[in-house]
This record gives C-alpha cells, structure tokens and sequence, in this order.
C-alpha cells in the first residue's frame, strides 16, 4: 500500500509505480478468481474443457436423452424434466422433442412457446426466448463461435497430458410473438425483434427489427408486418 510516508521518501513518480503493481496484484486476483464459466457467460475466450463445464454439460445432455425416451403423453414426467433442465421456463410453455440443450440452465424461455421437432440450443452463452414464441421444426440456436485463425482454434495440450480448446459466445435474443419457421438457424450475438417472423431455412446473422418478415442465407428483412397480413379469423371455437 503506498502511503504519504512512501511518497515523501522516495517521491511522487516512484508511488505512481507502486500503486500500478497495487492495482495489477488486485486484477491478477480478481482473474484468478473468475471461473471458466465466469468467462464463458461474459462472451470471453474459456477452456470448453473445464471439469465444472464437461459435468454441466454431461448432466444437461442426459437430461435432454431421458427426455427425449418419453411419449408424449407423459406429460407430468415430462414438465419435471424440462423444469430440471431449464429452471427458467415459463408458464405454459410446450417442447415436442426430441431437444438438444448443450446446457439448458443458461436458456430462457417465456410463456407459452411451442418448439416442433430437434430444437437444437448451443447456450454457451445467455438464450432468451420472448413470450409466445414458435419454433418450427429443426430450428437452432448457436451461441457458440470459434476463434477464425487455426492456430488459435485448434485443439492445445494442457500440462497434464489432456487436450483443450478455447472457444468464445455471443448471447441470442428472440423477443416475444415470434415465429421462426422450420429449419431456421440462429447465430450468437443476434437480437430478432418482438412479431417478426424467420422464413424456413434462413440463417440469422444479424439483427432483425421487430414487426419484419426476413428470410434467405444470411438472413435479411424482406419486408414489414402489418394490419394487411391480417387473416379473417373462424370463430368455430368459442373463445374466452
């Protein structure tokens, strides 16, 4: 700690010095004390080979095969599985399966989404899912991404003998009233506006407002949803 007995004996410059080395010592800490998963959830390169992550990730995966052996019918056993899986999954919600969560704790979903068949969710980092979101068939969500340089991205060899990599994320977002339609595939760092809808096939790389149709490979916004997409609704069902 650099105090004024410091500064008088050996001047102002030397105390500058010393409260750097301060400060560094304290960031050093602060680094060690952050765990893989610290820096996975902020987006931050991280050692996919953690032993906290690897038990994570292999406790979500067997999850998802238990749920993925149940019928449909089962569906008292299956709201207790997917509420093991993902604590954070509204009221109302419903998953077909068969689902695939690299993690599934890090995913959330609001009220009353509906996921057809093989949603696929990488959630290296944060997934949120929006109110009344539908998900087609064979729709994924990626979080994950991988450094561009080989010798960055390949595979190293930790001082034990075991092999490592070191991978990065970027959260995705899908605001409420979604629809994104049958094989659609989100990537990390995208944001999809509230009442839009994703055209089969698509690859979202970007960012879409809210209220837009987009489709294509990459993605892009075709045109606006409004009051002149409204369809004259039966009423064979009574309604509340």
């Amino acid at each position: 700690m650099v105090t004024d007995n410091v500064t008088e004996e050996f001047g102002p410059e030397y105390a500058a010095d010393q409260r750097a080395v301060d400060e560094q010592t304290v960031d050093d800490h602060a680094e060690r004390e952050q765990t893989e998963r610290d820096h996975m959830l902020a987006g931050e390169l991280y050692n996919a080979a953690d032993p906290e992550l690897a038990r994570l990730r292999e406790r979500a995966h067997r999850l998802c095969e238990d749920f993925n052996r149940t019928h449909e019918s089962d569906t008292a056993q299956r709201a207790t599985m997917l509420a093991e899986l993902m604590p954070h999954c509204g009221e109302g919600s419903d998953v077909a399966g068969p689902i695939f969560f690299d993690y599934g704790e890090f995913t959330t979903l609001g009220a009353h989404v509906y996921a057809n068949f093989n949603l696929t969710v990488l959630d290296v980092c944060q997934v949120t899912v929006g109110d009344h979101v539908m998900f087609g068939p064979n729709v994924t969500l990626a979080t994950p991404m991988h450094p561009m340089r080989w010798q960055d991205r390949n595979l190293r060899k930790a001082a034990d003998g075991s092999t490592f990599d070191y991978e990065y994320g970027a959260p995705i977002t899908i605001g409420d009233n979604c629809w994104l339609a049958s094989g659609v595939t989100v990537a990390g760092g995208v944001t999809i506006g509230a009442g839009s809808v994703i055209g089969a096939g698509s690859v979202v790389t970007r960012d879409v407002p809210p209220n837009s149709f987009a489709a294509g490979v990459p993605c892009r916004v075709i045109r606006g949803i409004d009051e002149g997409d409204a369809m004259d609704m039966p009423t064979r069902v009574l309604e509340a």
